[in-house]
């Protein structure tokens, strides 16, 4: 189950789902005991005060970061700054000891209306504080569009970065929206690309990829 909590707000703690001493000790398989997420900053033009919530899975897979007013535009009823909105949160992920974990997985999701010849752009990053690694994709829409759009990243074994074992390490997850008029008539139309979903349901969900500590 799900349990959100807005950003801005103490932690985000929930109880993970009971595990199997051989089910928490198989390779990738998730920590057994507590999962805490502390959110430590929150700041950008994509996600004002009391917009974005973050929830994590009871079983300790994922977490998700929803936001309720993540919009760039431009055209008609727009201001000059409304073409690239971002969001940056810096999350403090407290994990059982002896455990550490990477970001295998990101899946984005939203709705964009695109003019004919106008275009869009989704744009994600993370890293851990101190460590010079980042990972980092884009994704382009083109006009016309007018519909709901998904995205996944998905990070090779062999490139993922884990947060050092034993060092408490902030995560720093970057989202960036971007639209351009490009040949159509932003004096007649408008263009936009949201990151939220008018059915309320899940927006951004980043998996979890867990190993032991030697």
């Amino acid at each position: 189950m799900w349990k959100p909590a807005l950003i801005g707000t103490a932690a985000v703690a929930l109880a993970a789902t009971a595990f199997s001493p051989q089910a928490a000790a198989a390779e990738g398989a998730p920590p057994p005991g507590r999962i805490q997420i502390d959110v430590v900053s929150v700041n950008g033009s994509g996600c004002p005060a009391g917009t974005a919530a973050v929830a994590v899975a009871g079983d300790n897979t994922a977490f998700t970061v929803s936001y309720s007013n993540y919009l760039a535009q431009v055209g008609v009823g727009s201001k000059p700054t409304d073409f690239r909105k971002n969001c940056q949160l810096g999350l403090n992920v407290h994990v059982p000891q002896g455990y550490t974990y990477a970001i295998a997985k990101a899946d984005y999701r939203g709705f964009a209306h695109l003019q004919s010849g106008a275009t869009g752009l989704e744009k994600a990053s993370y890293y851990f504080q101190g460590m010079q690694q980042t990972t980092s994709t884009s994704h382009r829409f083109s006009g016309p569009f007018s519909d709901d759009w998904q995205t996944t990243d998905v990070t090779d074994v062999d490139a993922l970065v884990y947060a050092p074992c034993g060092v408490q390490r902030i995560l720093n997850v970057n989202t960036e929206l971007r639209v351009g008029a490009g040949t159509s008539d932003p004096g007649s139309t408008t263009s936009f690309m949201a990151m939220d979903s008018a059915d309320g349901s899940v927006n951004t969900l980043y998996h979890f990829e867990w190993k032991q500590c030697s």
